[in-house]
């Protein structure tokens, strides 16, 4: 027995390691358990009193993928041609139509949007310095240049992604890049789709915008009315009319019916002014808000607006005493005082005056001097702060602000200043991106594929070892041995080094069981020939061993291999399968060829048993 010492030790030290790194996965089941047992008080007393405890086996236990624990799987493609786009100067109509054609194109192919506009400048013999770069840069050069801004802006995204994921809280989330501009971003846990969208699409685009002088935004309003008025069709104002008070309306001009005050002022009858309560604001009911929209959006309008100025949203509507919600028309300056960029830090909490959710900031240096320049130059002026284009609120500036400390205003909730907090600190996505697939999987449908899994592995471990015992007999009972020290130290290592088990993990385990069984037949068929020969058992397992070593060590290597293929360029399920592979070859290897072998040695040298191999 002395001279196996050394190798019990190795075999001991392996199983209490995996039994170590192990033991957060159990802990982790017994005390959900427990807890699912649990009701009311007494589930919430609990968990009050095991915080810490469940916090720690939870981050250490072996983790679940998508398919087992539910979740959500969605697919982001960055919008690299809106990205090119925004890095032009002097556009004109030319690069507008070159754009429109490449935008076209990368639909149908899949070359990249970078290429594909170089071809077009180039088939039109257009240097495309006209529009990028330098006067003196190249079309290489150029193209070189923005291949490389698409190429960061791609990585980029992943890394801004993968914070948003990270402050929202969600437990072994995988993001990883597919092909050229996708990304797969898969949540377990998650079950909130509305929010999962606003926080991996929303681009962050925090400007802070000085409000039009109140006199200034009615004359526009009311040039934009008198411009409507002679362009608007009946149709238009019959049904604006319909939805109206039946009730006289009283005018500078004079009582006019409903119907009268919608053909001679279209837009005052959808946006309502009132400069006593909303100085240079409009109010817009919710069944208004389209007609109004399109209202801005026609071309004799646009031209009317001033360079300078443009209508911009409220963010979210609000019930006035008529029970109607309306949305907020701001006449803002188009050029914005500051962005978000100088934005360093950002936190969600109640106002404890107004018990209100609101997101305080704060900027660095530069925007902090940026800051009280202009609160400083524009005291009792409203400034409304704008996320992606819609107004969350338009504080009046009562004094010069330093220190580069702000809040926003107008959320519902916590939660959804909190998620407002996530984008702000993550930092702006450098360029849209749009998701192209979405898949839910329910907890229930993840129980039942666990369910699936933990039988089908059963099931074949079970066959297994049935008929290793029936087969080999004593050599299948100590087959089987190896096999479930195989599967220990395969689940050991999983969870020592974090992995994720999937159902199609599930497969590569139990192909694992199959690959270290198939070592164990190769030994055996090698001893039964040695024996048959009419050696003695010892030297008919040794040489059984030496002989079989050669095509295990070929099979289990070119297996291996292929596992580190699949794991490398696969995705997904894909890499899952062949995490557990790779794994359960190593372990396999292990406990098919050295714990067997340390086995039959005690057996035969020891305790001089008769080992029997069919």
């Amino acid at each position: 027995m002395r001279k196996y010492r050394l190798k019990l030790v190795i075999i001991l030290a392996a199983v209490g390691l995996a039994m170590y790194f192990l033991y957060p996965t159990y802990r982790d089941y017994s005390l959900h358990k427990t807890l699912s047992q649990l009701s009311g008080p007494d589930s919430t007393a609990f968990v009050e009193a095991h915080e810490q405890e469940i916090r720690d086996y939870r981050a250490r236990r072996i983790k679940l993928g998508l398919d087992l624990q539910g979740g959500m799987r969605v697919v982001l493609e960055v919008n690299v041609l809106r990205l090119i786009e925004d890095l032009a100067k002097n556009k004109d109509d030319v690069f507008a139509q070159i754009t429109k054609e490449v935008r076209s194109e990368a639909a149908r192919s899949e070359e990249s949007p970078v290429l594909l506009l170089r071809r077009k400048f180039e088939e039109r013999q257009i240097r495309m310095s006209r529009y990028y770069g330098s006067l003196r840069d190249d079309n290489d050069r150029i193209y070189s240049s923005l291949e490389d801004e698409a190429k960061k802006a791609i990585d980029r995204a992943i890394e801004i992604v993968r914070n948003r994921v990270d402050q929202y809280g969600v437990s072994e989330p995988n993001i990883q890049k597919l092909g050229g501009n996708r990304i797969i971003v898969e949540l377990p846990g998650v079950s909130r789709e509305t929010e999962v969208r606003q926080l991996l699409q929303g681009t962050a685009l925090l400007e802070f915008k000085l409000l039009k002088d109140p006199e200034v935004a009615y004359r526009v309003m009311e040039s934009l009315d008198q411009l409507l008025a002679a362009s608007t069709d009946t149709s238009d104002t019959t049904t604006l009319a319909a939805a109206a008070d039946t009730s006289t309306i009283s005018t500078p001009e004079g009582e006019m019916s409903p119907e009268e005050f919608a053909r001679k002022h279209p837009f005052f009858s959808a946006a309502i002014v009132n400069p006593q309560q909303f100085p240079g604001e409009a109010i817009v009911s919710e069944e208004n808000r389209e007609r109004v929209r399109r209202m801005l959006e026609r071309e004799d309008v646009k031209k009317a607006i001033p360079n300078d100025m443009e209508f911009t949203w409220s963010a979210k509507s609000r019930l006035f005493g008529d029970g109607q919600r309306y949305y907020t028309l701001y006449p803002l300056k188009a050029t914005p005082e500051l962005t978000g960029g100088v934005i360093t830090d950002a936190r969600a909490t109640l106002d404890q005056a107004y018990n209100q959710p609101i997101v305080t900031m704060e900027m660095n240096s530069e925007g902090s001097r940026e800051w009280a320049r202009i609160t400083g130059a524009n005291v009792n002026k409203r400034i409304a702060i704008i996320l992606d284009n819609a107004v969350f609120s338009a504080p009046v500036v009562r004094g010069k602000i330093t220190g580069g400390r702000s809040q926003i205003e107008g959320m519902d909730n916590l939660d959804e200043a909190r998620l407002l907090e996530i984008v702000l600190k993550a930092g702006a996505l450098p360029a849209p991106v749009e998701i192209i697939e979405q898949r839910s999987v329910g907890p229930s449908l993840g129980e039942d594929s666990i369910r699936a899994g933990v039988l089908s592995a059963s099931l074949a471990t079970l066959l297994t070892i049935l008929f290793m015992i029936f087969y080999y007999r004593a050599g299948g009972t100590v087959a089987t041995t190896a096999l479930i020290f195989c599967l220990l130290f395969l689940l050991g290592v999983l969870a020592a080094f974090q992995g994720t088990l999937t159902l199609p993990g599930i497969a590569g385990i139990i192909l694992t069981l199959a690959v270290a069984v198939d070592a164990n037949v190769l030994i055996y068929e090698r001893i039964r020939e040695e024996m048959a020969t009419g050696k003695t058992l010892r030297a008919s397992i040794d040489q059984g061993y030496e002989k079989a070593w050669t095509a295990i060590f070929d099979s289990n290597v070119t297996t291996f291999m292929t596992g580190l293929i699949l794991y490398q360029f696969g995705s997904g399920p894909v890499q899952g399968f062949a995490l557990t592979l790779m794994i359960g070859i190593a372990a396999s290897m292990f406990s098919a060829i050295f714990i067997t072998r340390v086995i039959f040695n005690v057996l035969t040298d020891v305790y001089n048993k008769q080992v029997h191999f069919g």
